[in-house]
């Protein structure tokens, strides 16, 4: 069963404290009304306003106005004590693809990194004779003979196979100890290019 509803005016209003008095149509004492008791609407109540309410008591036993409503809008909200969440404006929203997006250009500049490094060790490796690493003596003791260089000298197995692509003895000897498929050395006596660079043995 529905409570009676009583009828009056905002006699008087504290819009900063929030609370007012309503003086009843049918006469008697002001009954207090306090902003809980009004819709959420998020308009302010004006002093002369008429208004119907239920009568109930507060929290000091004192006749309060309860479930008020303000005639110039009528019912708003069945519970009116409730407020609603307010709705996060567009600018304050966090963005959402932030943080994936982010993590997509990490992903695209490390995969570019690597390709990168990859394509660099495959160039070194395609190009004809390109072995970054200088003649290597494997026993330091065997290089007694002085035309025959030593590592440090700097030459590389970059592919010459022949006396006509030597420059020196010492750079045609060291192609036949230590470079495959050297053509240098035809009659198989260990000195190379005999006619070219290594003529005098």
């Amino acid at each position: 069963m529905n409570a009676a509803r009583h009828k009056g005016i905002l006699r008087t209003w504290v819009d900063d404290k929030g609370f007012g008095f309503i003086a009843p149509t049918g006469g008697g004492p002001e009954v207090f009304v306090h902003i809980s008791s009004l819709p959420r609407d998020r308009t302010r109540p004006v002093a002369g306003e008429r208004v119907s309410y239920e009568l109930g008591a507060g929290r000091d036993g004192r006749p309060q106005a309860l479930h008020v409503v303000r005639d110039a809008l009528g019912p708003i909200d069945d519970a009116p004590a409730t407020r609603r969440p307010p709705r996060s404006s567009p600018a304050s929203r966090p963005p959402r693809r932030a943080s994936g997006w982010l993590g997509r250009s990490l992903w695209v500049v490390l995969f570019a990194a690597l390709a990168w490094g990859a394509h660099q060790r495959w160039s070194q490796r395609a190009m004809p004779g390109a072995d970054p690493h200088p003649l290597a003596v494997e026993h330091p003791a065997e290089t007694a003979d002085p035309g025959v260089p030593t590592a440090t000298e700097g030459f590389r197995c970059d592919g010459r196979q022949h006396c006509s692509q030597m420059r020196s003895c010492a750079e045609a000897k060291a192609f036949l100890r230590h470079c495959p498929n050297q053509k240098t050395d035809g009659d198989g006596d260990g000195v190379p290019c005999e006619l070219q660079w290594c003529n005098g043995g």
